[in-house]
């Protein structure tokens, strides 16, 4: 565990269109969903960005037997999607596990999208000391449980944590956590993220590892 001034840090990491370039496709896919289930909600593709399934389930439809239609409408899309880095994601997360700085990937995606995940890039999970699934949190962001739970997991105080997101409703939950929240733009326009963030790029290219351990220390 990478230790300054006494401290334990991480880096905390959302997926989809923060690591994996994918959130174009699940916008196609829940625009389809919500063809074939209408909600009666303009762009739900937009709305549910960042949340969990159950979260989307128990908000947008009314019937378990609709809810669980929609379920399996997902994951049989989810089991037809490739999985691709978003440019310089890995050579990031290479440098990280170089340093031996922990890193949690916490994300809203259920277990089941994250197996298919796992068997096209399994290397992935490699990267991390600890994985946090939708599946494990009883609030979706931008309730901080997730970010919360990830820090612990790696013994470290929130605020010494750099939480790394894309959505409207990611980069909430990080400032909710009291993390230093890095916006990822791309799925969101860097000025939808910087009110959220202390900092926003547009790839991991523009970013610098010893400066972001620096902030941490004089958090």
């Amino acid at each position: 565990m990478l230790t300054g001034n006494n401290m334990n840090i991480g880096f905390l990491f959302d997926l989809d269109g923060v690591l994996i370039d994918s959130e174009k496709e699940y916008s196609r896919i829940w625009s389809k969903i919500n063809s074939e289930f209408p909600t009666g909600i303009e762009n739900l593709e937009d709305k549910i960005k960042g949340s969990t399934l159950t979260k989307i389930l128990t908000e947008y439809y009314d019937s378990e037997e609709i809810r669980e239609k929609v379920a399996k409408r997902l994951h049989e899309l989810e089991n037809r999607m490739k999985y691709n880095y978003l440019p310089y994601a890995e050579n990031f997360l290479l440098e990280l596990k170089r340093r031996n700085i922990p890193c949690v990937l916490v994300t809203s995606s259920d277990d089941e999208k994250m197996n298919h995940l796992w068997l096209q890039i399994p290397r992935l999970k490699d990267f991390f000391s600890s994985i946090v699934t939708g599946n494990q949190v009883k609030t979706s962001k931008p309730s901080p449980e997730g970010y919360l739970t990830g820090a612990a997991s790696i013994c470290a105080n929130p605020s010494n944590c750099v939480v790394f997101e894309d959505s409207l409703q990611g980069v909430m939950a990080g400032n909710n956590s009291g993390a230093f929240v890095v916006g990822v733009a791309g799925t969101l326009p860097a000025e939808s993220l910087a009110p959220y963030s202390h900092l926003v790029i547009n790839n991991f290219n523009e970013i610098d590892i010893d400066d972001l351990i620096q902030i941490l220390s004089e958090r």
